[in-house]
């Protein structure tokens, strides 16, 4: 499906951007287009990996007129331009109403007004049942994912929704590892609030899978083992032999769930299964009043969410395989040192 075609990634030069480039640079795609802001990661990005299928574009998904010049001649596209750290979207949620909600309504509008054949929206686990800004403004950005997709009948629009990449910049697996080289205390906000763990592959698979079976307003989720706090740092100093490196709780941060959630209630009600993966059906309920306030759905009462605490938990062998996974991880059992992912 890829053959001579162009893709477009937006943010793409964060970790996802560089994920997709690590396994379909060398694909039959004819051009894959980069679209970001910060011309000094391009630039980086240009001088890695040295490609005439590579092009970048400096705009902004906030400025319509720059996305639509990004998109002109545009096959497919993978949005995963975001606002993403939990503390700066709680100071600034008007930017994360521009970058989250109203880029991915321009990001949208071009595609359909360009003929894109697909497109996937990236989401997170924080955008179900929202008690932060980041989270509030990616729901928004999937309800304007699925009312798009009811306006174009040749573009396809779906979704994806996972958790934390792990070893990404700012998670805390590179902060628990500077900790332990530091010989500072591994400090931990509840050591039994739990998260999914998902690596930067598995968020890949999660998306190329949306992109070949995906139908318009759907929505993605992959399956997905989880892990307490504690158990994560006491897999982590134990694979760095440090077992009895100290270890602080310090409290819940504001923004904070002490679980998170991929499917709600109502979600996982109307579900499909799909072995690795669910598929969320979109809501296609029109302005019919009844609908919302005489009829009612005892499937969704019988319910229940797909959350971290009832998932699948691994001990502390199953997190170290995991985390064994990691480019990060391995780099620092080779006694080398990486950036965490982007």
């Amino acid at each position: 499906m890829f053959v001579d075609k162009t893709l477009l990634i937006t943010g793409g030069t964060g970790s996802f951007g560089n994920a997709v480039l690590r396994r379909f640079l060398d694909s039959d795609l004819r051009e894959i287009r980069i679209l970001s802001r910060d011309e000094k990661k391009q630039d980086d990005m240009r001088k890695k990996y040295v490609s005439s299928k590579l092009k970048f574009h400096i705009g902004d998904t906030r400025d319509y007129q720059s996305v639509l010049n990004a998109v002109r001649g545009v096959d497919f596209i993978f949005h995963a331009a975001a606002l993403k750290q939990v503390p700066s979207c709680e100071f600034h949620p008007m930017e994360a109403v521009k970058t989250n909600v109203i880029g991915t309504e321009n990001t949208l509008e071009a595609a359909i007004n360009c003929g894109v054949e697909r497109v996937v929206c990236l989401s997170t686990d924080k955008a179900v049942y929202p008690i932060n800004a980041m989270g509030i403004s990616k729901a928004m950005m999937e309800k304007v994912a699925v009312a798009k997709s009811r306006q174009s009948s040749r573009t396809v629009i779906c979704a994806t929704r996972y958790g934390n990449v792990m070893a990404s910049r700012g998670s805390v697996i590179p902060l628990f590892t500077n900790q332990i080289r530091a010989g500072q205390p591994i400090t931990i906000t509840d050591p039994e609030m739990t998260r999914f763990m998902m690596t930067l592959d598995d968020a890949v698979d999660l998306v190329l899978y949306a992109f070949e079976h995906g139908n318009p307003g759907e929505i993605f989720v992959q399956k997905a083992p989880a892990a307490t706090i504690a158990t994560l740092a006491t897999a982590l100093t134990d694979l760095l032999g440090a077992p009895d490196h100290p270890i602080h709780t310090i409290g819940t941060r504001h923004g904070e769930k002490l679980f998170e959630v991929l499917l709600s209630r109502e979600e996982m009600a109307a579900a499909e299964d799909r072995g690795a993966y669910y598929r969320i059906p979109p809501d296609l309920r029109d302005l019919n009043y009844g609908k919302f306030f005489d009829e009612g759905e005892i499937r969704i009462s019988e319910s229940r969410d797909y959350n971290s605490h009832n998932t699948t938990r691994l001990n502390v062998e199953g997190m170290q395989d995991l985390l064994k996974k990691l480019r990060f991880v391995r780099a620092i059992l080779r006694g080398e040192y990486v950036e965490p992912e982007e």
